[in-house]
């Protein structure tokens, strides 16, 4: 049989593209979710055991060895990531802004946003903003590291953290996470490249709304810092 031309078929082309980000979306958003409320609630089953029995932080070491035995192929459940599950629910036990807020990105960037983020402002800041434009952990990191929540707070720069519809397929990037893949004994199956040339459009988007107080000199550029690059 020959094949037969069909015309004006674009918007069925699009309707169904725009399906199947918005699921993709989804379902990366349920599993991240659930691996932050599995995280959340190891750290309070650590804590108060803790309390209850009187143990210090040698019980963690005790108990990720045990859980590597059962789940040889996760990395998840090293003795300083159960840790951190521990301090994850202290952080936000009382919070009952952010403690909704954290399960929206990567249990990476929370990790990021919990070690270096000094006050609850502060962390709810780079929480919408990992979430607006899809940071991974080292981008994230080299914003605050940039004192980004600071300058914003000097320049009164009028943010939008809304996340409108348009930029649902760009917020994948924000719950894609190795934890989350290593939870559901999943392989993430994306382009390091694709991903990085993702970051880079949101990043020129974010130093143009900062009025310029950034310059972004390019993507894999090499600097030569004394002797070495």
């Amino acid at each position: 049989m020959g094949g037969v031309e069909i015309a004006g078929y674009e918007p069925l082309v699009n309707d169904v593209k725009k399906l199947i980000h918005k699921k993709q979306y989804h379902v990366l958003k349920i599993m991240n979710t659930e691996t932050i409320n599995l995280y959340w609630e190891i750290g309070e089953e650590i804590y108060r055991q803790q309390e209850i029995n009187g143990w210090g932080k040698s019980i963690v070491k005790i108990l990720s060895k045990e859980l590597q035995k059962e789940f040889p192929e996760a990395k998840g459940y090293s003795s300083a990531n159960l840790w951190r599950m521990r301090n994850f629910y202290l952080s936000y036990r009382n919070s009952e802004k952010l403690a909704p807020l954290v399960r929206e990105i990567s249990w990476s960037n929370n990790i990021v946003i919990m070690e270096k983020c000094k006050d609850d402002l502060q962390r709810e800041f780079y929480i919408h903003m990992a979430k607006r434009y899809g940071w991974t952990k080292r981008i994230l990191a080299n914003f605050i590291e940039a004192q980004t929540y600071e300058k914003y707070l000097l320049n009164q720069t009028n943010f939008d953290l809304t996340l409108p519809e348009e930029r649902r397929a760009q917020a994948k990037l924000a719950v894609k996470d190795e934890y989350t893949f290593d939870f559901a004994e999943l392989s993430p199956e994306y382009s390091e490249h694709e991903l990085e040339m993702q970051l880079v459009n949101n990043i020129r988007a974010f130093l143009i709304e900062m009025d310029g107080d950034f310059t972004f000199v390019g993507n894999q550029y090499h600097l030569t810092v004394g002797n070495r690059n």
